[in-house]
């Protein structure tokens, strides 16, 4: 299965708890960080969900 390389590139100040609890949930901790995902239906859900602070490569 393919995989995602997602980095956090938007500060989470003033985002809505939800979207939060989702940057946590994906693995990101800080700015600039990256986390490698399955490419599962759930994972793009959540890349929905916050793709205006990710952003999204196929590794």
């Amino acid at each position: 299965m393919a995989k995602l390389k997602i980095t956090l590139v938007r500060s989470l100040i003033g985002r809505p708890e939800d979207q939060r609890v989702t940057v946590r949930t994906l693995g990101l901790r800080k700015v600039h960080g990256s986390v490698i995902q399955e490419d599962t239906p759930q994972i793009r859900g959540m890349i929905n969900k916050i793709s205006h602070l990710v952003k999204v490569e196929q590794v």
